[in-house]
């Protein structure tokens, strides 16, 4: 019985850390917008405000993403009670 518990916290572990897995996807996606929205600034500073509004927006959903894996992580390790 002690190994089932055991086994069952480690694979609680994985969970969480398969969850933060979303966290990486994110910051390179926000990199990626980042660096578009510069090139397009560069063909088109008069537009900067709207290219920096909808950059701001689309960042902000990404993020959001984030912050779900890393809510579905902290679940996992903290409120998922393994009892032997």
């Amino acid at each position: 019985m002690a190994g089932n518990v055991e086994m069952a916290r480690g694979l609680v572990a994985i969970g969480a850390g398969v969850a933060m897995v979303g966290a990486s996807g994110v910051g390179a996606g926000q990199g990626i917008a980042a660096g578009r929205a510069a090139e397009a600034v560069g063909r088109n500073p008069e537009a900067e405000s709207k290219i920096r509004t909808m950059m701001i927006v689309g960042m902000g959903i990404a993020e959001s993403a984030a912050i779900y894996a890393l809510i579905v992580s902290i679940l996992l390790l903290f409120v998922f009670d393994v009892k032997g």
